[in-house]
């Protein structure tokens, strides 16, 4: 491979080439500029291609440590490069970094499969995956001997060598589709704008909706004009309050179709490449379709298994969201409304519902979620279940100003990690919340790296001399993201491929299920207070929310199934160029018997979970580990304090920090001494 200007002594003023004397070693994000990063990663590529030549070349005999080991610790450079590239790359894009993602995908994609592919060193991994029980390994040390040599079989190494070339070459294909797919995603997410010209057309919107799109159309140039975008805390209160209900079906619409619209950014023709591709590749591995590759290693086992999981929920579901239509409908026809209500009506007539039956106003609601509220109260939670402490760190360096940096201490008062929190969106930004890590947690030399974790949302910005006030959507939301930053924080294995190997879905899990103290009283009281008068949330609107608790869950629950339903479809049937990615939509939601009013929380070009491969067949997981979820906070309910210590540390040891020991139902057993139970799931759901 031809990696340009490589030298033995990489240049010394390139920060990747250096060790960082930040404060916790923090990426220098000040010190880094983009041109560092393409040297950055030749020079990464050469080193963890002389490594894994040392291991090939190894005289000695394949053992744990000189196969295993040294293949796990292999790569530190790119380990150092990539989750800063690819963590800017989501969350503070460029023009540039596009250019280089298009650059470095290929190379790092070829690179990766010239390591799978290696036929001598996947003998040495087969050599002591064959004789591991002869080798004195403990628990941890079989499974990551497993996992690495499942790992390289189903990544083609075990196929002959006609077969491995047209593996390497899917492959490299897949990840070139999978980026372009996300790039013209975030391009139709900027490309719209919704402006107001005249203040009449704002009519039903709550003041900080209206302020929030005067300072987006001052950001734009636009002073004197209202600006409305496709981002969650702009579409979604338009679409709640706004009583334009042309304005409100041409803010919908322009979400539902991005990456739809025929343009250069049109996603339809790149999603059947993909299709196609993704199906090429299982079926050299010997499998029939992607879902069963894909589900071959989750708790599910199979496709059946995820679609009788799926149509068990979807049944009642479906049956209360046309019930939620017909209460829409009527007072559609009490008010003397001459139509039928349609998808961008759903949300505005679900806000008069709620505010009728359960009268509750989400404008009553927010002024007691600042998002400092909201901060606090995720790491009271934390400190009342596992003991952490969170302390403010300005001097560590971040990629932007809106960016805050914590760190973490332990129970024992002991430094566990770094967190970032970026809160608002940008148009650098990819839409929707994660978690992720610019330093994963491990252990060199016998002692543990302390992680540096990052929460990524686009939640509502402070406006005016109002602080962000989140909805109740996105406080849930924060404390979501929270749980997996606390899974990366705990996560306690010896080895890099272990450390937080867990099923896709039962990932979800640990985020889930912080979810449900958000709403529960005794916390409630403790981080929700007014924004102007201090005030902590009263009786009276911490009642109205426990009843408001199955609120349009006919809606929620159908919009996300919908979408799982047309993810397992794309991944289980036969594909072809000609196949109409509209018309394969349209069968699969017709099949089901989707109601009209309702469309899928994600449609297929812009189904950003399942462009890359983490979610591909996947996005059931969520409701999966929500049947986990459900069942483990029942254990807290059932034991009579929310806040139960003794539970918790079975939750940290099993569930979050013992990844590398304990696996999907095995580690969730060992939690809660059962197999999880359905009924919490469907009762919280609002389904029974």
């Amino acid at each position: 491979m031809m990696l340009g200007a490589c030298t033995e002594q990489p240049n010394a003023e390139n920060p990747f080439f250096t060790e960082w004397d930040t404060p916790f070693g923090a990426p220098p994000f000040d010190k880094i500029d983009e041109e560092h990063y393409l040297p950055a990663y030749e020079e990464g590529i050469r080193q963890h291609s002389q490594e894994i030549d040392a291991i090939v070349n190894n005289p000695e005999e394949p053992n744990f440590e000189n196969t295993i080991v040294a293949y796990d610790e292999a790569g530190g450079l790119l380990r150092k490069i990539g989750p800063v590239f690819g963590g800017l790359r989501s969350a503070e894009t460029t023009p540039r970094l596009q250019e280089i993602a298009r650059e470095t995908t290929p190379m790092l994609s070829e690179h990766y499969n010239s390591i799978r592919m290696n036929e001598d060193l996947f003998a040495r991994i087969e050599s002591v995956y064959e004789n591991r029980h002869e080798m004195d390994l403990d628990k941890e040390q079989l499974n990551v001997v497993e996992k690495i040599y499942r790992d390289f079989e189903r990544g083609g190494a075990a196929l002959p060598g006609d077969k491995r070339e047209d593996y390497k070459r899917l492959s490299e294909r897949i990840s070139m589709v999978s980026l372009e797919l996300g790039e013209n995603l975030l391009a139709e997410n900027n490309a719209y704008q919704l402006v107001i010209e005249d203040e009449a057309d704002l009519a039903g919107l709550p003041s900080g909706v209206i302020s929030a799109a005067a300072e987006e159309a001052e950001r734009n140039d636009m002073e004197g004009k209202w600006v409305f975008t496709t981002s969650n805390p702009s579409r979604i209160p338009f679409l709640q309050y706004s009583e334009n209900r042309d304005m409100r079906e041409d803010i919908l619409m322009a979400y539902v179709n991005r990456g739809d619209n025929d343009n250069e950014h049109d996603n339809k023709e790149l999603f059947i490449e993909l299709m196609m591709l993704r199906q090429q590749m299982v079926e050299l591995l010997g499998y029939d379709n992607y879902a069963d590759y894909f589900t071959a290693i989750q708790m599910a086992e199979n496709p059946e298994n995820v679609y009788e999981f799926l149509h068990t929920v979807w049944e009642p579901a479906l049956a209360r969201a046309k019930r939620e239509k017909d209460e829409m409908q009527a007072i559609i026809d009490r008010e003397g409304g001459d139509f039928d209500l349609e998808a961008w009506d759903w949300w505005y007539y679900a806000e008069k519902i709620r505010e009728e039956k359960y009268e509750l106003d989400e404008d009553e609601v927010s002024p007691y979620f600042s998002i400092e509220n909201v901060r606090e109260g995720n790491f009271l939670l934390a400190n009342k279940l596992f003991g952490l402490t969170f302390e403010a760190r300005p001097e560590v360096p971040t990629y932007h100003e809106e960016v805050e940096a914590y760190e973490v201490f332990d129970h024992d008062g002991s430094h566990l990690g770094i967190l970032f929190i970026d809160p608002h969106p940008r148009p650098g930004k990819r839409s929707g919340a994660w978690c992720g890590t610019y330093r994963s947690g491990a252990y060199e030399n016998g002692e543990k790296i302390a992680p540096i974790v990052t929460m990524v949302m686009n939640f509502t910005r402070p406006s005016g001399d109002r602080p962000a006030l989140l909805s109740w959507d996105e406080t849930t939301t924060y404390f979501h993201e929270f749980g997996h930053a606390l899974h990366n924080f705990f996560a306690d294995g010896r080895y890099r491929r272990t450390s937080r190997s867990v099923p896709r879905d039962f990932v979800e899990l640990p985020s889930q299920i912080l979810e449900n103290w958000a709403g529960e009283p005794e916390l409630l009281k403790e981080y929700a207070f007014h924004y102007e008068t201090g005030e902590p949330i009263p009786e009276e609107l911490i009642e109205k929310l426990q009843k408001s608790e199955h609120f349009n869950q006919g809606f929620i629950n159908t919009e996300y199934l919908a979408a799982a339903i047309l993810d397992m479809d794309w991944h289980t049937s036969d594909i072809d160029e000609n196949t109409d990615v509209n018309a394969f939509e349209r069968a699969s939601m017709e099949n089901i018997g989707l109601i009209d009013e309702i469309i899928p929380r994600y449609r297929t070009t812009n189904f950003q979970h399942i462009f890359g491969s983490g979610y591909a067949a996947g996005y059931y997981v969520y409701r999966w580990a929500g049947v986990l979820d459900a069942d483990a906070f029942f254990a807290f309910k059932e034991s009579g304090d929310l806040f139960n210590q003794e539970l918790a540390e079975k939750f940290r040891e099993y569930i979050l920090a013992g990844n590398a020991l304990y696996e999907g139902m095995d580690a969730y057993v060992k939690f809660r001494g059962h197999e999880p139970d359905i009924e919490p799931f469907l009762i919280q759901s609002g389904l029974k």
